[in-house]
């Protein structure tokens, strides 16, 4: 007996047409489905209402999913699915269960047999790192660094040295509003011929990439980085 399917599908990564970032079937796919799992409610009928439903938006089912989510249920969510139908799983921004607690839901719907189906969209992970032009075999990605200045410190040190031996790539992202301070923290941090590159509010009309090394960077004209969304990427020189 097939089972039903749980839909990966991506979002936007901020105020830019669908037609920018979602292929014209994946958005087709997403407005006919009734029932989502979501991190918040409220920015997937935002993302619903952006891509037109076949029914009244009133009339989905939105299951709210955090960290503190228990696993039954997740389960119960799923269950229904073991005998046919259709979910959608949609994260706050960009890919659902990449660096986003919807991994636990795709990994439930292994665990239960049932059929899980990832979409083309955007991921501002690959987009930064296809952009920086750094190692793009060799990678990791940190999610947030430490907030206390000693602990970023000693975070950004060990990343840069483990980029150094392996010749890695080092992601990581920051509270939009902390971004000018982690700046300077890697610009006092890292050594002046380490690759910095900075992907600010991609796929919207204000992107901006570019990449430098360390000592380039303290003499270029600071980045307008305040309270927008931006991936950071570096890479040690061997």
């Amino acid at each position: 007996m097939s089972t039903g399917i749980l839909h990966l599908i991506p979002v936007g990564l901020g105020d830019a047409p669908p037609s920018v970032w979602l292929p014209h079937d994946v958005q087709q796919l997403a407005g006919s489905l009734d029932t989502y799992i979501a991190e918040n409610a409220k920015t997937a009928r935002a993302f619903l209402k952006q891509i037109g439903t076949r029914r009244p938006l009133q009339e989905i089912t939105i299951h709210t999913l955090s960290r503190d989510t228990d696993a039954r249920q997740i389960r119960q969510w799923l269950d229904p699915l073991r005998s046919g139908g259709e979910i959608g799983l949609v994260s706050e921004a960009g890919c659902p269960a990449v660096a986003d607690p919807g991994a636990r839901v795709a990994a439930a719907a292994h665990a239960l047999g049932i059929r899980v189906a990832p979409w083309v969209g955007p991921s501002s992970l690959l987009l930064g790192l296809m952009a920086s032009g750094l190692d793009g075999q060799r990678f990791t990605f940190h999610g947030y660094a430490p907030v206390r200045p000693d602990d970023r410190s000693r975070s950004l040190k060990a990343w840069e040295a483990a980029s150094r031996q392996h010749s890695q790539t080092q992601l990581f992202i920051e509270t939009p509003y902390r971004n000018e301070a982690m700046f300077q923290s890697l610009l006092q941090t890292l050594k002046g011929d380490t690759r910095l590159c900075l992907a600010r509010s991609l796929t919207t009309s204000d992107e901006w990439i570019r990449t430098l090394s360390i000592a380039e960077w303290k003499q270029a004209p600071a980045p307008d980085l305040a309270k927008k969304p931006t991936l950071f990427l570096f890479l040690a020189a061997r």
